[in-house]
């Protein structure tokens, strides 16, 4: 049970708890589109007892776009934000024969598959996130792809021209009651029919393969998106989430701005606030 911290007054028989200072935090950015390699997962950060002042902005960064294996790279998420806490964007997955971008990501994407081409993925941000991979120099049919980057672990690479690397798995948190993952990279895939990899635990999605789509990393856990083979798109990135969280004897918060969409997951002893959408100002 969390500690009563500054005591309850009452004025005329009314309970008048005190104003919050502290709250434990969990900010995951939007994860990564995929492509022909699959999209990195979004930045997780996570602390307790971060001071929260009289008012604090978020925002929630949205999945990256997903982009044609055969022609266009995955695109990275958008950065998620609370007070002065930045979770960054996961990186795209690269199209065919290139190698994942360079940039500032949660974690990385994939590097493409296809032909004679060895790719690599991008690097993720230290604290944030962790590394896509590249085909590992398994350039033969049924050419392999990259898989993303996840909060947990780098992407898995290929052990074989037949054989996938799992997207890189996730965090867990248990801020909301529940122990969940967040920030799984993208699954890998094939350059033909054959069924891609699974994304990493945390909602990345599940790789394609030819004329299959990769399937979106998952809303408000910023997976990455699941790569895909010729002639098709890999999947959307997942949006983040910012999520605090502060013990019931303090008060509610007094006002959230319009622009956020929020929820109150139950946990005991506490209130918990989840914003899964927006930007605006939070008054405490």
């Amino acid at each position: 049970m969390p500690m009563l911290g500054i005591m309850a007054s009452q004025i005329s028989g009314h309970l008048i708890l005190p104003t919050p200072t502290a709250a434990d935090y969990l900010v995951v950015g939007g994860g990564g589109g995929g492509s022909s390699g699959a999209g990195g997962a979004g930045g997780f950060r996570a602390a307790s007892a971060f001071s929260i002042g009289a008012s604090f902005t978020v925002t929630i960064g949205g999945g990256g776009t997903g982009g044609a294996c055969n022609s266009t790279a995955g695109t990275r998420g958008t950065d998620s934000v609370f007070k002065t806490i930045t979770s960054n964007g996961g990186g795209g997955g690269a199209r065919v024969q290139q190698s994942a971008t360079a940039g500032t990501y949660g974690s990385g994407g994939g590097g493409g598959q296809n032909g004679a081409t060895t790719t690599t993925g991008a690097a993720g941000t230290s604290g944030q996130g962790n590394d896509g991979t590249g085909n590992a120099g398994f350039t033969g049919n049924p050419y392999p792809g990259g898989s993303g980057g996840g909060a947990g672990a780098n992407g898995n690479p290929p052990t074989g021209n037949s054989t996938l690397g799992t997207g890189g798995i996730g965090s867990q948190s248990s801020i909301i009651g529940s122990a969940t993952y967040y920030a799984g990279g993208g699954g890998a895939a094939f350059n033909n029919g054959t069924p891609g990899s699974a994304g990493g635990n945390g909602g990345g999605g599940l790789g394609g393969g030819l004329n299959v789509n990769g399937t979106a990393g998952t809303t408000n856990l910023g997976g990455g998106g699941g790569g895909s083979g010729q002639d098709a798109t890999g999947g959307n990135g997942g949006s983040g989430v910012v999520i605090i969280a502060y013990a019931d004897t303090f008060a509610a918060l007094t006002t959230i701005g319009g622009g956020l969409t929020y929820d109150q997951p139950t946990r005991a002893g506490y209130r918990v606030y989840r914003f899964t959408a927006g930007t605006g100002t939070v008054t405490v």
